[in-house]
């Protein structure tokens, strides 16, 4: 009979603008890292423990009732607060009843941003390796996304690369800083071109800057908005899900000029219509926290990073160390392996360490020689996850753990 359920499979096709989209690896060696029992040090889940003052204030408005709708633009108080932190820590005077929009996390700021404000066929230039939502929420957003490649080690990005890069139908450039995947943080003389190019060619530009309390080596953090008079032309996007160890929570933010911002959050009201209100005012009570929880934050990251690299080393790979955010890139070239995801799974099946392919940032070969670590854990687990990375031998482990596998389930013991 026609119309009834579980007559067949469907036959409506998805929308065209899906067309060659699929989940990403990131979350694909999630899952296998679980089905295995391994250590993911591939998805940035972030599962370090929650500030107390945090946690306690959004039961704290769980329990008062706090549950219906904010504004679609937030809490007032929230945007109060982060306006004064946007005044402190990144140099921007922004109207938090104008210029602030509190959006369902970073990524939800950038989906509604680039509805807001671009038109199907724009192209928005995104520089690589990237962050694939970036690219996807562009693609799904009707847009064309087009690259700029940053060379290793130090990802330079120079004006006469930029100019390049833009093509007549460009109308906006994503600035990750400090970058997901490479932990690239962008400096002054490199944004000033940005500026340049950005006011010649009449670009938007879009800064995701989610990592931004997450650097190393006494490196500040620069604020795109703030170099070159970008402001009038500039999205700025970060969020809480980092800072706090709330990634599931999905709290971030938009500061841009009040045109674009009502713009933004149009959009974001009618896709998320309000970020959960209790959670707003659980974040709320984090912006209080002294500067010592974020000094402290930045020293224990620092240490964990440079404990994983001197193991990335030690494994045969050449990590390329990150000047900010919680991720490596390691150059796993030596290993011999044809692709990044055949090295990825040989890691997780016969190590117990899940990692992220590095083509997953890139659309070409470049990407296969790498593998992206995330070190947002406890230190028992990077401890242990370093020491399951020193013993790894890429090709004697192929043979000796197959003997000692258990099918479909990987090595009995790590």
């Amino acid at each position: 009979m026609s119309g009834t359920a579980g007559a067949g499979p469907a036959t409506f096709p998805a929308a065209r603008r899906l067309s060659g989209l699929a989940q990403s690896d990131i979350r694909r060696m999630s899952r296998e890292s679980d089905r295995l029992g391994a250590i993911n040090l591939g998805q940035g889940i972030c599962d370090l423990p929650t500030p107390g003052v945090v946690a306690e204030a959004a039961k704290a408005a769980i329990d008062a009732g706090e549950s219906t709708y904010t504004y679609p633009e937030g809490h007032l108080a929230l945007r109060r607060a982060i306006a004064e932190k946007a005044a402190r820590y990144n140099g921007l005077t922004v109207a938090p009843e104008g210029e602030v929009v509190v959006t369902a996390g970073a990524t939800g700021a950038y989906t509604a941003a680039v509805n807001a404000l671009l038109d199907p066929g724009d192209g928005i230039l995104i520089m690589e390796p990237y962050y694939g939502y970036h690219v996807n929420a562009a693609v799904v957003a009707g847009l064309e996304p087009q690259f700029l490649t940053l060379a290793p080690p130090e990802f330079t990005l120079t004006e006469e690369a930029l100019r390049a890069a833009v093509r007549p139908t460009t109308r906006a450039v994503v600035v990750c800083t400090p970058s997901n995947p490479s932990g690239k943080m962008f400096g002054r003389a490199e944004l000033e071109a940005v500026a340049r190019v950005a006011h010649e060619r009449d670009l938007l530009v879009i800064s995701d800057e989610i990592y931004e309390y997450i650097r190393y080596d006494d490196r500040p953090h620069l604020s795109p908005a703030t170099v070159g008079g970008l402001w009038p032309r500039s999205v700025t996007i970060t969020g809480l899900s980092k800072t706090f160890s709330i990634t599931g929570w999905r709290l971030g933010y938009a500061l841009a000029p009040e045109p674009l911002a009502r713009a933004i959050a149009l959009v974001n009201d009618l896709y998320y219509v309000c970020a959960p209100h209790p959670l707003q005012l659980g974040v709320l009570a984090g912006f209080a926290l002294p500067s010592a929880y974020f000094t402290e934050m930045r020293e224990d990251y620092q240490r964990k990073r440079d404990r994983l690299c001197d193991a990335l080393a030690t494994a045969g790979m050449s990590p390329l160390v990150p000047q900010g955010a919680y991720y490596v890139l390691a150059d796993v070239s030596e290993w011999g392996f044809g692709t990044a995801r055949d090295a990825a799974t040989a890691l997780l099946e016969h190590g117990g360490v899940a990692s992220v392919p590095g083509s997953a940032f890139y659309r070409g070969a470049t990407g296969e020689n790498l593998l992206r670590f995330c070190f947002a854990k406890e230190d028992t687990v990077v401890e242990e996850a370093i020491r399951r990375i020193r013993r790894f031998r890429p090709r004697g482990n192929l043979v000796d753990a197959d003997a000692g596998a258990v099918p479909g389930r990987g090595p009995r013991a790590w």
